[in-house]
């Protein structure tokens, strides 16, 4: 009895090996019994590929997180009704497995409706062909298939082990999105709060042993779920339950760019201010939205009109590189806050008004204490006595004490590298191309189509958005040849209109209401004449009240056919109008490259600027692990293709706008990314996307790859070439008593020269600093520690400055 006894209880012991227990109160999540503060970022398994996820990872770990987030993406797990793919970069259980073996935690996120600037905001365009059909309301079909899909992901991470209390990194979910957003502007309330509370029971009867999150259900809130707070700030943002932690769910780190809109850029010292303050108020866990924005592979990016980068100015950029000083600023913010947390999670505190915008807050532990000063002036610094010491504290900063004596970290001074990433050309011999017509012949009449209707119908409930393109076809019979202007009302987002055969007009619509008109002067010939109009998506709205009910196509029209010297016309709305989505090419994936395709090349030359084309190169892969991206400056508007795998739709010729905040950048005061405060924007009067990302795991070494190109618009493919994304300046500014690093960042990477080493450098930025007192003891020294070295350590001391310069910020310039 004493051994059966004995090796129950070893079963049971081994049994429990790794698994850990999550509660919370309203200091805290509760890890295995400890109250824990969790720094943590957004990684999104499709944005990347398996391949760089483990370095992704890695990366995030290094920089001083405790766990990654990520959304479940239903439409690309489902883009047809019970036909699943968790493959490649959706296979999200590997995503997780890789975090588990990265040693850190992870959140869940999965909605199922997640927004994330992704096509039609993750829900799959199928469920519009259900009866009874009503997105995020309380009703049966939709919250079965919610339902259906939700108990499919749970049980995916069941089965292998993935939540914390099976030994798992799971230590949160979240159902549904941002609900709270959109339920004041839905008419049916009633419906609405049904649904966000049969949410929290479905989510919850799941028993996945973790607790579960709402973020944005300010009102409302299921008494079953933690309600968590997104933005730009959130240390002003309390839970109204008491008992539930201060959970922010998504700090912006930048913002989602548009076709039409220059590239966001919020500063590494707001970050951290808006980290700090948090953390000064209360908060237990925040997460970087995003840590890593990566790329909308394929045809995901939503909007309409985001762009195939989802860049979004992260710690980490599209490449997966470290974005500089904003990595490095904020992994010595993590540091610090690590270095606190059990005071901050069990400590008293007490909050000291120094006046408007000024406060103390001290958090005492036994006789430990820690503490933060915050200065919310957007245009002055301020002094601050704490217990008898004097602190300066720039505008718009936080300092952080943790002996509430030594500032070790402020907000408004950044002590870590910044980084010049540059794009440089791939030595080699100029790209030679091949091209292949589109072939539009089967769609310039109205036969053979998959259905005909007598009226215009809505695209996406029509295409069930399995591809950008829906043909909308009809004929008529015409007596004698005539003039006429052809009118189409379309709600877009891309229109092209061909009369018997020839094309004769296209346009696209505003980024905005994506309402517009065509109007083309047309002639037609005496006997039948056929009106074939291709209507383009470019991406399905994902956010907003009853997004999903935003039409696309030419929903309703009117199509007519209007003759201006006579103000008669031709009503064609209700003709007998024949439909098919996609292009021929789609259809005979051309993109795959297949043996017996047709391609043309008379000694390298092709047509140029001709619209409905597809072109063909091959290259060779650039030596070394540098970032690859192809150059698609010159082409207009396409989806490009290596070796099979689609990079997503490129549109170059596209111009971001100029805008205010293009010309003023200044990290004092509140970011904003639409409005009147805009600011530090780049990118303005240039192409909203030039570069295109090219995993490495895309290419294959020491054989030729394959470059297809479907150009929709009419572009020139000719100066179409590859680069290689490396750092190309570092430089640090720092005070006598710092010590100075510099890195190229990558392995094998080293630098060449050292360029500046002077004190009170007043003008340009890193890569073209000017002035200053150079110091010739600095640049000695900086030259000795880091030339022909991958990083290097410098301490910055009293000597350096001699020579008649006065002592103050040092600023480094190195090349790698």
């Amino acid at each position: 009895m004493t051994a059966l006894v004995l090796l129950f209880f070893l079963v049971a012991a081994a049994a429990g090996v790794g698994c850990t227990t999550v509660s919370y109160n309203e200091r805290g999540l509760v890890i295995d019994g400890e109250r824990r503060i969790i720094l943590s970022g957004s990684i999104h398994y499709p944005r990347s590929t398996p391949e760089m996820w483990p370095d992704l990872i890695k990366k995030a770990k290094e920089g001083g997180l405790d766990a990654i987030e990520t959304y479940v993406f239903w439409n690309g797990h489902e883009s047809h009704r019970r036909q699943y793919n968790f493959e490649g970069n959706y296979d999200v259980v590997r995503f997780f497995k890789e975090i588990q073996n990265a040693g850190m935690y992870a959140i869940l996120r999965i909605g199922p409706y997640i927004c994330g600037e992704w096509n039609y905001g993750g829900l799959p365009a199928w469920l519009r062909d259900i009866p009874g059909m009503e997105f995020r309301m309380h009703n049966k079909p939709f919250e079965s298939e919610m339902e259906t899909f939700t108990t499919l992901i749970i049980n995916k991470m069941k089965d292998a082990k993935m939540f914390a209390g099976q030994g798992g990194p799971i230590i949160l979910a979240q159902i549904e999105n941002e609900y709270g957003n959109v339920m004041g502007n839905l008419k049916d309330h009633e419906s609405a709060s049904e649904y966000i509370h049969w949410c929290a029971d479905m989510a919850n009867k799941q028993n996945v042993g973790v607790p579960w999150i709402m973020c944005q259900q300010d009102d409302d809130v299921p008494h079953n779920v933690v309600n968590t707070c997104n933005g730009f700030y959130c240390h002003d943002w309390f839970p109204k339950r008491t008992g539930i932690p201060k959970i922010w769910t998504e700090n912006w780190t930048g913002w989602f760019k548009a076709w039409d809109k220059p590239d966001f850029h919020r500063s590494a010292e707001d970050i951290a201010f808006a980290v700090a303050m948090f953390f000064q108020k209360r908060g237990t866990l925040q997460n970087y939205y995003m840590y890593h924005g990566g790329t909308n592979f394929g045809r995901t990016s939503g909007g309409p009109y985001i762009t195939t980068s989802y860049d979004y100015d992260a710690p980490l950029d599209e490449y997966g590189n470290l974005r500089q000083p904003k990595y490095g600023h904020l992994k010595e913010l993590h540091s610090v806050l690590k270095s606190m947390e059990k005071i901050l999670v069990h400590g008293d505190y007490v909050d000291t008004s120094y006046g408007d915008n000024v406060m103390a807050t001290k958090f005492t532990l036994g006789s430990n204490s820690a503490c933060f000063i915050h200065n919310k002036f957007d245009n002055k610094d301020v002094n601050v006595t704490l217990d008898g010491t004097t602190h300066l504290l720039p505008a718009w900063s936080v300092s952080i004490l943790p002996d509430c004596k030594t500032v070790a970290f402020n907000s408004a001074k950044i002590k870590t590298q910044t980084s010049v990433m540059v794009k440089k050309p791939n030595t080699g011999k100029k790209l030679r191309w091949s091209w292949m017509p589109e072939n539009l012949r089967p769609f310039m009449t109205d036969e053979r189509g998959s259905f005909r209707k007598n009226e215009l119908l809505e695209q996406i409930v029509t295409s069930t958005d399995q591809s950008d393109y829906l043909w909308y076809r009809t004929s008529l019979e015409h007596k004698g040849k005539a003039r006429y202007n052809l009118y189409v009302n379309t709600t877009g987002h891309e229109l092209y209109a061909f009369v018997n055969g020839e094309l004769v007009g296209q346009h696209h619509s505003a980024n905005g209401d994506f309402i517009f008109q065509l109007d083309s002067p047309v002639e037609l010939h005496h006997g039948k004449n056929y009106i074939s109009l291709l209507s383009a998506t470019v991406g399905l709205k994902n956010y907003g009240p009853l997004f999903e009910k935003m039409p696309a196509g030419i929903v309703g029209g009117p199509v007519k056919l209007i003759n201006g010297a006579k103000g008669t016309g031709i009503d064609l709305s209700h003709n007998s109008w024949s439909y098919k989505a996609g292009l021929a090419g789609e259809y005979r994936q051309i993109h795959l490259n297949k043996p017996g395709y047709l391609w043309r090349s008379r000694n390298g030359t092709i047509p140029i600027n001709r619209p409905f084309t597809w072109y063909k190169t091959t290259f060779q892969a650039p030596a070394g692990e540098d970032t690859v991206v192809v150059d698609l400056l010159g082409l207009n508007k396409g989806v490009a293709w290596v070796n099979g795998n689609n990079l997503g739709r490129y549109w170059p010729s596209y111009t971001a706008a100029e805008m205010g905040g293009c010309h003023h950048c200044d990290y004092r005061g509140e970011f904003q990314a639409e409005g009147d405060g805009q600011k530090c924007l780049t990118g303005c009067g240039e192409p909203a996307q030039r570069f295109y990302h090219v995993p490495r795991s895309f290419l294959k070494a020491g054989e030729p790859n394959t470059l297809i190109l479907f150009e929709e618009a009419g572009g020139d493919p000719s100066d179409v070439g590859l680069r290689t994304v490396a750092a190309g300046a570092v430089c640090a500014s720092a005070e006598v008593g710092d010590a100075v690093t510099l890195s190229c960042g990558q392995h094998g990477k080293t630098m060449s020269t050292v360029d500046v080493a002077s004190f009170g450098v007043a003008r340009g930025q890193c890569g073209a600093y000017e002035g200053g007192c150079e110091s010739k003891a600095a640049f000695k020294a900086f030259a000795a520690a880091c030339v022909g070295k991958e990083s290097c350590t410098v301490q910055v001391t009293s000597a350096f400055a001699g020579a008649g310069c006065a002592s103050g910020v040092l600023t480094v310039q190195a090349t790698c």
